[in-house]
C-alpha cells in the first residue's frame, strides 16, 4: 500500500485525524510532516527522509495555515514539479475563506475539504477521503 502524506502543524488536529484514519481502518502508512518544508523533504527523500523507500505517496492531506511554508506555498511547488504534479492533494483545513478556496483550486488542488468540528463528522469525512483517494482513485505509474 502506498503512503499517505499528512501535512499539518496542529498537534490536536493531527491526533484527531490519525484517530479518524484508525477508526476507518485505513491501513496505508501515514507520514506526518509539520509544514510544507518538511513535506518537500519527504517527497525529495532529503534530510530525515533520505533513506525512505522510493515512490510518491498516493495522496497528500494538506493543511493551509502552517509556519515556515504554508499549504498554498507547498501546493504551488508540488503542482509545478514534473515528479509530483500528479499526486492528488486534498486541502483538509478549517478555513472557510473563499479566497483560500479559490487560491487552492487555481494552484491545482484536487479537493478542498473543511474539517468538521465534530469528531464523528471528521471520522466520516476521513472515511470518504480514504475510500476515494487511497482505494478507488487510479494513479498513473511513476
Amino acid at each position: 500500500m502506498k503512503t499517505i502524506l499528512y501535512v499539518d502543524d496542529n498537534p490536536l488536529d493531527i491526533e484527531l485525524t490519525l484517530e479518524a484514519i484508525k477508526e476507518n481502518q485505513i491501513l496505508n502508512p501515514i507520514i506526518v510532516a509539520n509544514d510544507g518544508l518538511e513535506a518537500l523533504a519527504y517527497l525529495k527523500s532529503e534530510g530525515i527522509y533520505a533513506k525512505r523507500k522510493p515512490g510518491n505517496p498516493c495522496m497528500v492531506l494538506l493543511d493551509l495555515k502552517m509556519p515556515r511554508m504554508d499549504g498554498l506555498e507547498f501546493l504551488a511547488i508540488v503542482k509545478k514539479a514534473e515528479n509530483y504534479k500528479r499526486i492528488p492533494v486534498i486541502l483538509l483545513t478549517s478555513s472557510r475563506e473563499e479566497s483560500d478556496l479559490i487560491k487552492g483550486y487555481n494552484l491545482g488542488v484536487n479537493a478542498y475539504v473543511v474539517k468538521p468540528l465534530d469528531f464523528l463528522a471528521l471520522i466520516e469525512v476521513v472515511k470518504q477521503i480514504g475510500i476515494f483517494w487511497a482505494i478507488i482513485n487510479e494513479l498513473p505509474s511513476e
